[in-house]
């Protein structure tokens, strides 16, 4: 489970009372998802033991990059799949999750970005999504609750970048600062005040009222029927 670092590719801390800290921690990868990793997370939002968590990244030069390119097509399908289990387990976990953005969020790592409760980002953010041109359908399942139906095809189907400033202006972030990974530890910290249970029921309610957890299982499943990992265009 260690990179060539000799470092495991997920930090974990605890910077604060109530507040569990995870950072993503291969930066020679620009933290790409792969199973070892995955499965630090899966492990991580099974049943976090705080109230809060911070998801964010040991290094600014990225948040994820997504899945990593090195992956054969079908370990990568599987990794795919898997990540869909990875962000049901932070949108139905009771802890509230602060994601810190103080890099590029692309694919998978846009996903996490938007599976979480809350988002701080820095200027350096950027978040991208990146599915159609390569056969697969990403984030549709979340994104209309935050920016709004049409801006959600927008953001789907041209997979253009969107910085730091736009995706304020635009609900895809809630917060930004030029240093994303201290003013979340913040919010996480005032968030840990709270009383555990009814901010719980404050998170379960907000996703349900978008029905969000339903469209995550059928993009879930029909991603995993019809891909097959390639990262080849498809048409052009």
């Amino acid at each position: 489970m260690e990179e060539t670092t000799g470092q495991p590719p997920l930090g974990r801390d605890r910077p604060a009372p109530g507040v569990l800290r995870l950072r993503l921690n291969r930066p020679d990868r620009r933290n790409a998802l792969d199973r070892p990793l995955l499965e630090l997370l899966l492990d991580a939002f099974a049943a976090p033991d705080e109230p809060v968590v911070v998801l964010g990244s040991t290094s600014t030069a990225a948040f994820c990059a997504g899945a990593d390119l090195r992956l054969d097509d079908s370990e990568r399908a599987e990794v795919s799949d898997l990540l869909y289990e990875l962000y049901g387990r932070m949108t139905g976990c009771d802890a509230i999750v602060v994601a810190a953005l103080d890099g590029p969020a692309v694919g998978g790592g846009a996903q996490l970005a938007i599976a979480a409760d809350l988002r701080v980002a820095s200027p350096r953010a950027r978040i991208q999504l990146a599915g159609p041109a390569h056969g697969l359908a990403v984030g549709a399942w979340a994104l209309p609750s935050l920016v709004g139906r049409g801006r959600a095809m927008d953001l789907c189907l041209t997979m253009r970048p969107v910085e730091a400033a736009e995706a304020h202006a635009i609900g895809l972030v809630d917060r930004t600062a030029d240093d994303a990974a201290g003013a979340a530890l913040e919010l996480a910290a005032q968030l840990a005040t709270l009383d555990p249970p009814a901010a719980a029921r404050v998170k379960r309610v907000a996703w349900a009222s978008a029905r969000a957890l339903e469209a995550l299982e059928a993009e879930r499943a029909e991603n995993r029927a019809a891909w097959t990992g390639s990262m080849e265009t498809t048409r052009g």
